[in-house]
């Protein structure tokens, strides 16, 4: 089996309005937030083979906190899952080698829940992800065959994991 992690970044901070969303920070509260989801990956032994970032710096900040927890991915920061659609990004998937048996993707809303949405052909928390996914979300997808036969229903969600659920 094939997985797909999309982890949203964790909360940003909004202290200044003039910043450009792309500069956002993470706030004290992301921060929490993602040394749970952190420790929840540890413990799981959550190891991909690849990690996809955005260049958003709450992005990087949140794969930051995470990263020690995932052994020892090759990690890619990429401009285009900043400002990709999840179109986009199933593409980007799609070029993964076969090789790779699980890959994360540190990225945003509504690109990460969209995918998720579109991929997921069943999955007890699909009802929950189709209401929200909020920042810090952890979304697991399993799937059979090669990265570039995934596509629209051609995946189980296996788990939805919310850092308010980790306390």
């Amino acid at each position: 089996m094939t997985r797909l992690d999309l982890l949203r970044h964790a909360k940003s901070s909004w202290d200044e309005p003039g910043m450009a969303d792309r500069e956002r920070p993470l706030a004290p509260r992301g921060r929490r937030a993602a040394g749970r989801v952190a420790e929840h990956l540890r413990a799981e032994g959550v190891r991909p083979d690849v990690v996809l970032c955005s260049t958003a710096v709450r992005a990087r900040q949140t794969l930051d906190i995470v990263l020690p927890a995932l052994g020892e991915p090759e990690v890619l920061v990429e401009d285009g899952l900043y400002a990709g659609d999840a179109e986009d990004l199933l593409d980007r998937l799609r070029s993964l080698p076969d090789a790779t048996g699980r890959a994360m993707v540190v990225g945003h809303n509504p690109t990460l829940q969209d995918l998720a949405l579109d991929l997921a052909a069943s999955g007890r928390d699909l009802e929950r992800l189709r209401e929200k996914l909020p920042t810090g979300a952890l979304v697991t997808l399993a799937f059979g065959g090669p990265w570039r036969g995934l596509g629209a229903g051609r995946a189980t969600l296996e788990s939805l994991v919310v850092p308010r659920d980790l306390r």
